[in-house]
């Protein structure tokens, strides 16, 4: 698993760690099933704290993402396929929310915002 974090980030490394991982879940590169690297091993490798790392799986855990059994290590949890939509469907939301955001505070009609989500719709 290839996970970079940044020291100058605004963001928490355990939060940033967490989201890598959910987003390799939500994208299909980590499969239900799949064993992650040891919290010891992962902090490790980032340099990072063990509270660090344990931090962000235990939040994986309480979302959901990952499943825990003791003395075999931590695993992506089965899941809905339904709950995987509708967790791409709330970060969808919040992207375009702060699309949105932009285009009022400059001035952006509202019909070029639409053209533009259109293009990028037809790009695909």
């Amino acid at each position: 698993m290839n996970i970079i974090i940044s020291n100058t980030g605004e963001k928490p490394i355990y939060d940033q760690i967490k989201e890598q991982i959910k987003n390799a879940v939500l994208a299909g590169e980590l499969r239900s099933g799949d064993a992650l690297p040891s919290i010891r091993m992962l902090a490790k490798e980032l340099r990072i704290s063990v509270i660090t790392t344990k931090r962000a799986f235990e939040e994986l855990e309480r979302e959901g993402f990952i499943e825990t059994v003791p003395g075999k290590g931590s695993f992506v949890a089965q899941r809905n396929s339904e709950l995987l939509r509708e967790e791409a469907l709330r970060r969808m939301e919040e992207a375009l929310e702060s699309a949105v955001q932009i285009a009022r505070r400059s001035g952006i009609a509202s019909q070029d915002v639409r053209s533009a989500l259109e293009m990028l719709l037809e790009g695909d």
